[in-house]
């Protein structure tokens, strides 16, 4: 069976974005690969958090993780954390990576395009743990938003390089993108990927949103003047992601059969339909959400899966430091 590896880096609340991108994928391959699921808490630290809501994020990150379909006996989940390998192999992956590359890495330059003061030395750096986290684990495959295909690509070149001084240290992963759902765009502004850090509220579902509040966001989403539901995100941006997310919520319904349903209807009436996709979607994983934090689930499935990612993990770093020359004395 092929191994596939991803991680989410839960600075806020995990949102609508989040799942149809990621975790309904990583749900979807836990039957067809050896999937490995991190949460990756030390990517949380490249700027300023506050403890106690980091925390609180970081447990509702597991527990959504499970609520939406994750299966600890089918997937390995942990805390990044919880494998100090991941650390130790991010500073050898670091001291291989070459500053010009660093530098080209997008969410460091747009900080520094913006003018942004105190930038830190893990933001500009964290590409290269990003590359031990996923080389840990030789994955085959590391499903990625196509905006993530620059770090993959990134761990490819670390992975081919070091393979090149030091001998087989590292399988080169392929990055996986999903055809649909993998960028969903803001529903206030369609021309910026939703997000957390959206200024406006209004443009980000949450999935622990209160579903009044999730049914009004999808209510009120940008459309156009076109009166008219068609699959065109150049000249119908906001149409086209709410069709985008119709489609990745009803498991990847073709958009002709979504423009055929909505033929001669007016906006309203397909922002109703996308807004009970939405909402029934919630409801569920909100229900087994409640569940899990109210049981030992989520202690168990990060005390088992840091484990088995550690028995991995652990292998793969010995092997790195007896390449590399940094090991004097068997373990």
């Amino acid at each position: 069976m092929k191994r596939m590896l991803s991680g989410i880096k839960p600075t806020g609340q995990l949102h609508l974005g989040s799942y149809l991108g990621a975790l309904k994928h990583f749900v979807d391959y836990q039957d067809e690969y050896e999937m490995y699921a991190f949460i990756a808490n030390l990517h949380c630290i490249t700027v300023p958090q506050d403890p106690a809501t980091l925390q609180k994020n970081l447990k509702d990150c597991v527990a959504l993780y499970l609520a939406c379909g994750l299966d600890p006996k089918k997937a390995t989940i942990f805390l990044q954390t919880d494998v100090k390998a991941h650390a130790q192999l991010g500073y050898i992956m670091c001291c291989h990576t070459y500053m010009g590359e660093l530098s080209r890495m997008t969410q460091f330059k747009d900080k520094q395009a913006k003018g942004e003061k105190n930038l830190s030395g893990g933001l500009y750096t964290y590409p290269s743990l990003m590359a031990a986290d996923i080389l840990l684990y030789d994955p085959d495959y590391v499903p990625v938003g196509d905006d993530q295909k620059q770090h993959v690509e990134l761990t490819r070149d670390l992975a081919i390089r070091m393979n090149h001084r030091y001998g087989d240290l590292f399988k080169v992963p392929e990055p996986l993108i999903g055809k649909v759902g993998a960028r969903i765009m803001s529903l206030n502004d369609p021309s910026k990927k939703m997000s957390k850090s959206d200024n406006n509220d209004k443009g980000c579902v949450y999935l622990l949103d209160d579903l009044k509040k999730a049914r009004k966001k999808i209510m009120g989403a940008v459309t156009d003047n076109f009166a008219n539901v068609h699959y065109d995100p150049e000249n119908q941006p906001g149409i086209a992601n709410l069709m985008q997310i119709m489609s990745s919520l009803e498991d990847n319904r073709p958009f002709g059969e979504i423009e055929e349903q909505f033929k001669g209807k007016g906006y309203g009436d397909f922002k109703r339909a996308v807004a009970d996709d939405v909402c029934h979607t919630l409801e569920t994983i909100q229900n087994r959400y409640n569940e899990v934090i109210s049981s030992d689930l989520l202690e168990k499935t990060l005390s088992e899966g840091a484990a088995r990612a550690n028995a991995i993990a652990n292998a793969k770093l010995d092997k790195v430091q007896r390449a590399i020359g940094i090991e004097i004395i068997d373990k």
